[in-house]
């Protein structure tokens, strides 16, 4: 009897499909924020005695670096930040200086790795942080790397005598982040 039942009860199953596009866009996007301002400000230690040399060994670290990227696995595996100085001049006899800090832990992904050693910022473009690839640093102050600045006297025995106050300049650095 209950093979007949089971044999009287038929079930017809009708499968649908349909596809589903999944487009993960490019991304790379980079900005400098500060607590502070836009501005970093340098000054030499002034003299407060005859025959003493102004000090030039302040340094700034307000500045922090945040990016978003998703790269390409294929064409462009990676991308780095690179450093250069686009508007004004250094006064002569010194030089500007900037290392990023390794990344704070704020974001996820693959983060970039920053150049350990600091790099003398000129018009001329440096790599500051490279092997970005797809990642986030996290947003704002106290996230993604560090920016350290310093200004020094050139090591060179003209350098003091090539100072002029009146050469005291805002300069423009700017940061770029590009496909290796």
């Amino acid at each position: 009897m209950l093979f007949c039942l089971l044999s009287k009860s038929t079930t017809w199953a009708q499968d649908e499909t349909h596809r589903i596009r999944i487009a993960i866009p490019e991304v790379a996007l980079l900005a400098v924020r500060s607590a502070n301002s836009t501005a970093v400000h340098l000054q030499g230690t002034v003299a407060t005695e005859a025959g003493v040399a102004v000090e030039f060994t302040d340094k700034n670290s307000d500045m922090w670096i945040n990016y978003s990227s998703i790269v390409g696995m294929v064409s462009e595996p990676s991308r780095s930040i690179s450093v250069q100085l686009t508007e004004g001049k250094v006064p002569d006899g010194l030089k500007l200086s900037v290392v990023a800090g390794s990344d704070v832990g704020q974001g996820i992904g693959d983060l970039g790795i920053p150049v350990k050693n600091e790099l003398r910022v000129t018009e001329r473009s440096k790599v500051i942080i490279k092997a970005i690839g797809s990642s986030y640093t996290g947003k704002g102050v106290r996230k993604g790397h560090n920016l350290t600045y310093s200004f020094a006297l050139l090591n060179e025995k003209k350098a003091y005598s090539e100072m002029n106050f009146n050469a005291s300049t805002p300069l423009v650095v700017t940061y770029t982040l590009s496909d290796n």
